[in-house]
């Protein structure tokens, strides 16, 4: 998909065709025998229209000054069962033949397409269920909220509650944080605290996630207490309205 998006020419391209086109490459290569993944990609202009196609239980959340303003609702045939873009062997397709049953695959045009605007300050959070196995879109604010405040991204004032910093044009580049040991820009460090803080509590056996308590709900039978240990990717993006000013700023850097 990487390759894709970086050579097309063809006119606008949607996150649903970047799919199909990555599956299809996908099932073209021969080095790739089996496998199945849920995806959820995003696609955004230069004025802040963006579209998201989500299939599975991957998803995306949009947070806007202090308060969750968007989010994505996993997409499962069943409790635990998500949908996802599949490459099942022959011989397991064999075998589904003779003794009953059909592998789960799905295919891009099943996926769930939001559009969306984007502020000035926003922050999207895009990842995997092992992210939202453990923590809820609540959680995940605070997360972000505290960094955001930390590196004083978002300022509250008693008057105006949460506004954006004029600085986070700066804060958004590379080694924008300017903590002297890394490069790392405020929306590197919105990820890194995300994702670790899944992972400390996908191992929390004393806390119930999201994961936990659906289990409860649908088979309290298995009392099943604490987190899930699982896959865990994030990526967060933080849109910026350039302008003569932020512009300036950047050449600063």
């Amino acid at each position: 998909m990487a390759q894709t998006a970086i050579t097309w020419s063809q006119g606008k391209l949607s996150p649903q065709t970047l799919m199909e086109i990555g599956y299809q490459k996908t099932i073209d290569d021969p080095e790739i025998q089996a496998g199945g993944s849920t995806a959820c990609i995003g696609v955004a202009d230069d004025q802040g229209r963006m579209q998201i196609a989500n299939l599975g239980d991957s998803g995306f959340l949009q947070l806007r000054l202090g308060a969750v303003h968007h989010y994505s609702n996993p997409q499962t045939h069943a409790f635990n069962t998500p949908y996802q873009l599949s490459i099942t062997p022959p011989h397991i397709l064999a075998q589904a033949a003779i003794f009953g049953g059909a592998p789960l695959a799905d295919n891009p045009d099943k996926a769930e397409l939001a559009h969306h605007m984007l502020r000035h300050g926003d922050v999207l959070i895009l990842a995997t269920d092992g992210v939202w196995d453990n923590l809820n879109s609540q959680e995940v604010l605070g997360v972000v909220s505290t960094q955001m405040r930390k590196y004083n991204a978002w300022k509250r004032s008693r008057s105006q509650g949460f506004t954006v910093a004029d600085r986070l044009a700066a804060l958004t580049q590379p080694g924008g944080l300017r903590d002297g040991k890394s490069q790392q820009s405020l929306q590197g460090a919105i990820a890194a605290a995300v994702a670790g803080e899944a992972k400390i509590q996908s191992m929390n056996a004393q806390r119930d996630g999201p994961f936990a308590k659906e289990i409860q709900k649908n088979y309290p039978e298995d009392n099943f207490h604490g987190g899930k240990v699982d896959d865990i990717c994030v990526i967060a993006l933080i849109p910026v309205e350039y302008s003569p000013e932020t512009e300036r700023v950047r050449a600063k850097l």
